[in-house]
């Protein structure tokens, strides 16, 4: 467990450096992500970048664990 959490503390702080490449990536505005924009309220769905990182994710698991 300890290790687990070293683990993905340094992707955290990885990522953290990483930041403004990062966000140069059209993640979170792919065609498919919901934005409903109204006067008072702002309500973003991303359903398209969910499905994306849900299929990396398991396919770095699926890599690891082979």
């Amino acid at each position: 467990m300890p290790r687990i959490l070293i683990v993905i503390g340094l992707l955290l702080l990885l990522a953290g450096l990483c930041w403004p490449l990062l966000s140069r990536l059209p993640l979170g505005r792919l065609p498919g992500d919901i934005l409903i924009q109204r006067q008072n309220f702002t309500v973003y769905i991303p359903i398209t970048t969910c499905v994306l990182a849900s299929i990396i994710f398991s396919f770095v698991l699926w890599i690891i664990r082979r």
